[in-house]
């Protein structure tokens, strides 16, 4: 069955027919287009094109068509050109020549729109759903290493020493607005633009508001020629998804550093590693590299989004076409690698003497040692001075700061005095960091519970 099928004379070429069909695509959308095409028929009924009777009869048959999609007594049959003309041409299967009825006042523009941001919808929750539970994860980590000391690094070399937690809290914040970033994007997905017709609306006197309350949208486009063309609700979704991404593969990229036998931070559990096929011995971190990778296949996603509406005239265009395999695609990898991220965190191992042993290494501490000058009344630019000098005569003899003698110190300040030991420990440099957003064990507490709180929210 075609729907369009009466101002041509000849069949289409089965090669471009092919071409063009969506059905392999699209089918996943057969929920709401069955959903869609109900509260329809509910609209149609409400402005007189179908009785009571025509529009329980729809109603029924199509709630009958969804249940046997999904236990599986119908397939999805690929012969049709889009899951649109598979619903339609079931129906009319099914209950005669009421089911050429349903398309009264609609097109394929505005329905496979309404469809798709249902769906969107749906997914987002999804999403956000994976999100949290990965934030759950990052507070049960950041609450169990509230004492586990580790370098903090700037341009990849060492800076001030931090905890893991204070670490872990680092990525809940980033997830955090991932989250944010979504539901606000939903606010524009949820907007209900059946009715525009395939480009100027109807001369049926369709209730939208109606059919956007049976659908559970949050409004309807106000615009007819916008309502079928836009296309900015998948550009921004994927792009909160590339963001999503983004802060995957950087933490990713410092897992697998850190589970290099250089650094020897963390152990990979078996469970999320593999081996290599020539040399024994190896253990790679192949699920973070993995979703490292995959990172760019979303960036990819959302570059075809843009450059597929970047030239495109008001208002459909079958360009247009190719936005759900893009979406689908950067939903599926993004929904997988959450999954997996979230249990490759879960069960890693941390080796907390080695992470504490490096913290003590790299002159971490020099900034608490320009601290300490600060409050015997020294200006910190001086302080910064004398302090770069101990690091510099420290890298020279090989010796840690806490290694120097009082003598050696005092040689470049007679203020430096016993105490000193006690201010540069690297315990001392992260507990005195209690400000709001800090490193010390009070500080991240207090960000483990406001991330508590906007989980609960």
């Amino acid at each position: 069955m075609k729907l369009w099928g009466g101002r041509f004379e000849n069949q289409t070429e089965k090669a471009a027919f092919d071409f063009q069909s969506s059905i392999h695509v699209d089918r996943r959308l057969y929920r709401e287009d069955i959903l869609g095409s109900i509260a329809h028929a509910k609209t149609l009924n409400r402005c007189g094109v179908l009785t009571e009777d025509e529009t329980s009869k729809v109603e029924k048959a199509l709630n009958e068509l969804l249940q046997d999609i999904e236990d599986g007594k119908v397939q999805i049959g690929m012969d049709h050109e889009d899951i649109h003309t598979f619903v339609e041409s079931t129906l009319t299967e099914r209950i005669g020549d009421l089911g050429k009825k349903i398309h009264t006042g609609r097109s394929r523009n505005d329905q496979v729109a309404t469809d798709f941001r249902l769906y969107l919808g749906r997914e987002v929750d999804n999403i956000v759903a994976l999100l949290k539970k990965l934030e759950e994860t990052l507070l049960k980590l950041a609450e169990s290493n509230l004492d586990t000391i580790i370098s903090g690094y700037t341009h990849m070399q060492k800076a001030q020493p931090l905890t893991l937690g204070h670490y872990f809290m680092a990525y809940f914040e980033m997830f955090r607005r991932d989250i944010e970033r979504l539901m606000d994007a939903k606010k524009r997905i949820m907007i209900m633009p059946l009715g525009s017709g395939a480009l100027a609306g109807t001369t049926f006197d369709l209730d939208r508001e109606y059919t956007c309350s049976l659908l559970g949208f949050n409004d309807i486009t106000y615009n007819s020629l916008d309502g079928v063309s836009d296309r900015d609700f998948t550009i921004e979704l994927v792009s909160g998804l590339s963001i999503i991404m983004m802060h995957l593969s950087r933490f990713c990229e410092e897992l697998i550093l850190w589970s290099t036998s250089e650094f020897s931070y963390v152990e990979m559990d078996d469970g999320y590693s593999t081996g290599s096929s020539i040399m024994p011995q190896k253990k790679n971190p192949d699920m973070a590299e993995l979703i490292r990778g995959k990172t760019g296949r979303v960036y990819g996603s959302n570059m075809t989004l843009l450059t597929m509406m970047k030239s495109l005239p008001l208002a459909y265009n079958k360009d247009m076409q190719e936005d759900k395999e893009a979406v689908f695609d950067a939903i599926d990898t993004v929904k997988a690698c959450l999954e997996v991220f979230d249990g490759m965190i879960r069960t890693m191992r941390f080796n907390r003497d080695r992470m504490y042993e490096a913290s003590e290494d790299g002159y971490t501490n020099a900034t608490d040692l320009a601290d300490y000058l600060v409050r015997k009344g020294v200006p910190f630019r001086e302080t910064h001075e004398i302090s770069g000098q101990i690091v510099q005569y420290g890298i020279k003899e090989k010796k840690k700061l806490s290694e120097l003698t009082l003598d050696e110190l005092k040689g470049f300040s007679e203020l430096i005095d016993e105490d000193i030991y006690g201010e540069i420990s690297v315990e001392t440099c992260v507990s005195k960091r209690n400000l709001i957003g800090g490193p010390s064990r009070e500080a991240v507490m207090k960000s483990t519970q406001r991330g508590k709180d906007f989980l609960k929210k």
